[in-house]
């Protein structure tokens, strides 16, 4: 493996010294499948045939397997690097190992981000403009010359919402603690409070199409997830218009109209699926029912939110990318402020020894896919936490 500069490019190579990739196997490939002709195919160069290995859905592999034969790998890679402007080709030697070659413009930014979620969409702060990342309690926060302040060390740190700043519509908190994301210098810092905080991720920024202008408290846009796109704060910008809010004298308090809010309580359900349409479907289930529900889009993601949010169930697939629902269920019991947490794992496998391996791992209870035709899953939701109000 090993890296470099040529022409304006960041070229990387990864090779191994294994068997190989056979030509050959691959012309036969492309015939039974249909790709092009026997003639064709006949006079198809080594390179050229290489190029087939990217295709969606094009594998070697005669039986599709847990880790391999769906053919979705090297078109991932190819797709993501097409993104960003780059390239990805192969060399291989029949007997002599296969080596990858990555071309990525040096200009490719990548930053390490604080993801947040404001007003039901993602954020992301510069981890090294953010410092210090932390939960208020209700109580903790005190009001002086009518802004809220909180204590941070022997610093008096007030507070805005992210959604002021950024002219959201504002929601009646109900939380008992707040996310605060603490930006700006010493003596000067301020807590700006988000809905919810996603975990850090490394992001391929994408600058804001100049037709845009400068856009207010944003220097530049990426993508994740399934192609989720989320804003990049400005922190320097925000800390002016917090400034700017502040000498108004017009920040919201955080904790207002706290005495109006009804002591009961919506129970939140967190829906874990790698796909979006199971997601959906169990989401809109269980929310008929008066749950709150969030979702997220695999194991990583869950094992974030739940760290960070508050939640009464979460229900998960077991077969998902990053980190599988067994290993999710095993991390929650295994943690002391979440083992208490109810889990519902919802599989379409249906064996026993599947069965018995999910409730090795924790969960409480384990169904397969085909409850969702009636009212089982809704039953067993309300078996592990009640009706959706407490």
């Amino acid at each position: 493996m090993g890296a470099g500069h040529s022409a304006g490019m960041l070229v990387i190579e990864v090779a191994d010294d294994g068997r190989g990739i056979d030509p050959e196997m691959i012309r036969q490939m492309v015939v039974e499948k249909g790709l092009t002709t026997e003639e064709l195919a006949a006079n198809l160069t080594q390179p050229e045939l290489l190029e087939f290995l990217f295709l969606p859905g094009f594998t070697m592999k005669k039986v599709v397997t847990e880790i391999s034969g769906r053919g979705v790998g090297l078109d991932v890679v190819q797709t993501m690097i097409k993104e960003v402007g780059g390239s990805v080709r192969i060399t291989s030697q029949v007997g002599g190992g296969t080596k990858f070659q990555l071309q990525l413009p040096l200009t490719l930014s990548v930053l390490r981000t604080l993801v947040v979620e404001i007003a039901g969409e993602p954020y992301a702060f510069p981890v090294t403009r953010i410092h210090k990342v932390l939960k208020v309690a209700r109580e903790d926060l005190e009001s002086v010359e009518g802004r809220e302040h909180f204590t941070l060390g022997d610093e008096q740190v007030g507070v805005v919402t992210a959604r002021q700043l950024l002219g959201l519509e504002e929601s009646s908190p109900t939380e008992s603690e707040f996310s605060v994301v603490v930006i700006g210098e010493s003596h000067g810092r301020c807590g700006v409070v988000v809905d919810r905080l996603l975990g850090e991720r490394e992001l391929v920024i994408r600058a804001l199409d100049p037709r845009l202008g400068k856009v207010k408290d944003i220097s530049a846009a990426a993508l994740i997830g399934d192609q989720l796109p989320v804003l990049i704060i400005d922190v320097e910008d925000l800390v002016r218009s917090i400034d700017n809010l502040v000498s108004g004298g017009r920040p919201t308090h955080v904790s207002r109209n706290r005495a109006l809010h009804v002591a009961r309580k919506q129970k939140c359900v967190l829906v874990v699926d790698d796909s979006l349409t199971v997601r959906e479907l169990e989401r809109k289930l269980i929310e008929s029912k008066g749950y709150k529900v969030e979702t997220a889009v695999d194991g990583m993601d869950a094992w974030n939110a739940v760290r960070t949010g508050q939640y009464d169930l979460v229900v998960t697939d077991v077969d998902m990318p990053r980190l599988d629902g067994i290993e999710l269920v095993t991390l929650i019991k295994k943690d002391a402020r979440l083992n208490s947490l109810p889990t519902l794992i919802v599989s379409y496998k249906d064996r026993e020894e599947d069965r018995c391996r999910g409730l090795d791992a924790g969960a409480d209870y384990y169904l397969t896919k085909a409850s969702f035709h009636d009212a089982t899953l809704l039953r067993a939701v309300q078996d592990l936490i009640g009706e959706s109000f407490e």
